[in-house]
C-alpha cells in the first residue's frame, strides 16, 4: 500500500474518513461513485476550451486529472471488462461482446465485487458493465452488485426511427438530435441514469442505506448514435465547428490498422451519403456535421454529470465520497480520415481520468451544495455567450479551461483504477498478478495510483517514486491485413491478427502479428505490418516511419520492448 500513509497524514480530514489510515482503524469508510463514459475521447472544456463542458470541468479541477491514461482495447466490453477486473484482455480473453470472462478465462473478482466483499452496497446505473453475454447476461449480478443493475427501460428503444429528416420523415440515423418530449416515455436513457441514480443518492441520505457505497453510474452518449436533446446542437453552429488537421489518409500507414466504420455506416442517413468502401472519404460537409453532433452528445452528458454530482453534494455526501471520472474509450473523430474506435491510435486509446479525493484534492465545505453547484448549459446566458465567441476565434489555439494544479502526464492505464480504489478506501491492494493469472481470482495486472497522487498533490520531495512506469499497452485484433465488414469488431473464429501496441515518451509503436484464437498463441515471427511514430516531432501519428532503414536498430529495442509487456514497464518504489 505504497503511499497511502502519506497521503492520509497529508490532511487530518482525509484520514478521519479513510478506513485505513497510517494503519489505524477508523469507523467511516469513504464512499465511491465511479462514472464512465460512452466514447468518451479527452472533448472536455479542461483539455480544449472549445468543447463546453463546465459541470466536468468543475470536478476536474478539483480532481488529480492524468492528461496520459489509457485503454487496453479501444471497444466497449473489452475495454471495460478489462478495468473492472484490472486484467489486460488477453487475460480476460475477451476481444468482442461474445463471451464470459468468469466461465471463458477465470473467475476473476471484480472491482465492485471487492468493495462488496468488504461491506459496501454496490449498485450500477446504466452502461457499466457491457451488457448480454460479456457479463453473463446479468451485469454480473449477484457477484458485482448489491441489488440488479438498472438499465434505463428507454435503452430498448435505441434503434428506433425517432431522427427526424429535413422533411419530417423518421429515420434511424447517426446524426438524431431530437424534441425529448416526442421521444417514447417523453425521456432519453442517460437522463433516466441520471433521475435513478439521485433516487439512490437520496435514499441513501435519507439512511435508508446504512453501509458505505460504491455507485457506479454510466453515460452512454457519445456513443453513437448521436440521439440528444436538440437544443445542445445550438452551441455548435456548424460554420464554428474545427476540423483537425490531419483529416488525411497517413501516407505509410498499413492497411491493417484501418477502420472502415462499418458502425456508423448502417445508420441511414451515413448510407445515403454514398461513401467509398472501405477508405472512403466522407465529405467536407457530413465530416463537421459528425463532430457537431459529438460535441453536441458531449455537452448534454456535462450536463447530466452536472446533475448527478449537485444531488451528491445536495444529499450531504461530497465529503465523503472518492469520485472518478473516466471515458472507456476515444473515439476518431476525422484524424486520419476515419471515424471510429476500433483501433491503436492515440484518439481511440487515450481518455479522460479524475480522481477526486475530499480533503485532499479539495477543502471540507462548509456547507451542502457548495462543492457541485449545478452549471445550466442551456439557460446560462453568459456561459453561452463566452462560448460561441470563443469557437468564433478560430485561430487562437485550444487550451484548457481550468488550471493546470493537480495535473500529471505521467502514463496511467485504466487496469490501474481497481488497485487505486482499493487502496484509497482501505481495502486489500490486489497483488500483482503471477505470469499465469488464470487460477487467481484476485490480482492486478495494472498498479496502484495513489503514490503518483501524493507526489502530484505534495510534490516530490517525500514521493516513494524513483521510477514510474515508462509505457503503456494496448491491443487490437484483426481478421486480415485489408479492411473487411468484420475489421471492426471480429468473431474469434476469424481473428487471425492482433495488433500490440506501445506509447512511451518518445514513441507510438505497435506490432501486427499472427494470433490464434484456438489456443491464444503469438506468433511474434509472422509480422503482418509495423508501425513506428515520432512523439517529438509527430505526436498526430501521421507519419509512419517503421520502414526507415536508419530506424533498424530502434525496431529492434522497441519490438524487444513490447514483446516484453506491461511487466517490464512497472514503477520502482524506494523501499519503506
Amino acid at each position: 500500500m505504497l503511499g497511502l500513509t502519506f497521503l492520509s497524514i497529508g490532511l487530518v480530514y482525509f484520514c478521519s474518513f479513510l478506513s485505513f489510515c497510517g494503519g489505524v482503524e477508523t469507523a467511516q469508510k469513504p464512499n465511491v461513485l465511479f462514472i464512465v463514459i460512452d466514447d468518451l475521447r479527452p472533448a472536455l472544456g479542461c483539455f480544449d476550451d472549445r468543447i463546453l463542458t463546465p459541470n466536468i470541468d468543475q470536478l476536474a479541477e478539483k480532481s488529480v486529472k492524468f492528461t496520459q491514461a489509457y485503454v487496453q482495447q479501444a471497444v466497449c466490453a473489452p475495454s471495460r471488462i478489462s478495468f473492472l477486473t484490472s486484467r489486460r484482455p488477453d487475460t480476460t480473453k475477451l476481444y468482442n461482446f461474445r463471451y464470459y470472462w468468469r466461465t471463458f478465462a477465470g473467475n476473476y473478482t471484480t472491482l465492485p465485487q471487492h468493495f462488496k466483499q468488504n461491506g459496501y452496497f454496490t449498485a450500477s446505473v446504466g452502461k457499466i458493465f457491457h451488457p448480454g453475454k460479456a457479463s453473463g447476461k446479468n451485469d454480473d449480478y449477484p457477484y458485482s452488485w448489491s441489488v440488479p443493475a438498472y438499465h434505463p427501460p428507454t435503452q430498448l428503444n435505441k434503434t428506433s426511427k425517432v431522427c427526424e429528416n429535413a422533411d419530417g420523415t423518421l429515420h434511424e440515423n447517426l446524426l438524431c438530435p431530437v424534441d425529448v418530449a416526442k421521444m417514447p416515455e417523453k425521456s432519453l436513457p442517460d437522463i433516466q441514469s441520471t433521475d435513478h441514480a439521485i433516487g439512490i443518492l437520496k435514499n441513501i441520505s435519507s439512511n435508508t442505506v446504512k453501509e458505505p457505497f460504491f455507485l457506479a453510474v454510466g453515460y452512454h452518449k457519445p456513443h453513437v448514435p448521436f440521439k440528444y436533446p436538440k437544443d445542445f446542437k445550438k452551441l455548435y453552429p456548424l460554420s464554428s465547428v474545427w476540423m483537425p488537421s490531419n483529416n488525411f489518409f497517413p501516407p505509410g500507414l498499413p492497411t491493417v490498422a484501418w477502420v472502415p466504420y462499418d458502425d456508423m455506416r448502417k445508420r441511414e442517413d451515413v448510407a445515403s451519403w454514398n461513401v467509398r468502401y472501405p477508405f472512403g472519404p466522407i465529405p467536407l460537409n457530413y465530416q463537421r456535421m459528425i463532430r457537431q453532433n459529438y460535441f453536441a452528445s458531449t455537452t448534454y452528458i456535462d450536463y447530466e454529470v452536472g446533475r448527478l454530482l449537485s444531488a451528491l453534494d445536495e444529499a450531504g455526501l461530497a465529503d465523503n465520497t472518492i469520485i472518478t471520472f473516466k471515458g472507456d474509450h476515444g473515439w476518431q473523430l476525422g484524424e486520419h480520415e476515419d471515424w471510429a474506435k476500433f483501433s491503436l491510435f492515440n484518439e481511440a486509446t487515450r481518455v479522460p481520468l479524475f480522481f477526486h479525493i475530499p480533503g485532499v484534492t479539495t477543502k471540507k465545505q462548509k456547507k451542502q451544495g457548495e462543492t457541485f453547484q449545478f452549471i445550466n448549459t442551456l439557460k446560462d446566458t453568459k456561459l453561452k455567450e463566452k462560448h460561441l465567441k470563443r469557437l468564433n476565434d478560430l485561430t487562437a489555439p485550444k487550451k484548457s479551461s481550468i488550471s493546470a494544479d493537480l495535473t500529471t502526464d505521467a502514463f496511467v492505464e485504466l487496469v490501474d483504477l481497481f488497485p487505486t480504489l482499493a487502496e484509497l478506501a482501505g481495502l486489500q491492494v490486489p497483488p500483482t498478478c503471477p505470469s499465469n493469472p488464470f487460477k487467481t481470482m484476485l490480482c492486478t495486472e495494472g498498479t496502484s495510483l495513489v503514490p503518483l497522487i501524493n507526489q502530484t498533490v505534495y510534490g516530490k520531495k517525500d514521493s516513494k517514486i524513483i521510477q514510474w512506469k515508462n509505457a503503456t499497452f494496448s491491443q487490437y485484433p484483426r481478421p486480415s491485413d485489408y479492411p473487411c465488414s468484420l475489421t471492426d469488431l471480429s468473431p474469434y473464429e476469424n481473428i487471425t491478427i492482433m495488433g500490440y501496441s506501445m506509447q512511451t515518451t518518445k514513441y507510438r509503436y505497435t506490432e501486427w502479428i499472427g494470433f490464434d484464437t484456438n489456443d491464444f498463441s503469438k506468433d511474434w515471427n509472422k509480422v503482418h505490418a509495423r508501425e513506428l511514430y515520432m512523439m517529438d516531432s509527430d505526436k498526430q501519428e501521421n507519419y509512419n516511419v517503421a520502414n526507415k532503414e536508419s530506424n533498424k536498430d530502434l525496431i529492434i529495442e522497441l519490438s524487444g520492448q513490447l514483446k516484453d509487456g506491461w511487466r517490464s514497464s512497472l514503477p520502482i518504489f524506494k523501499n519503506d
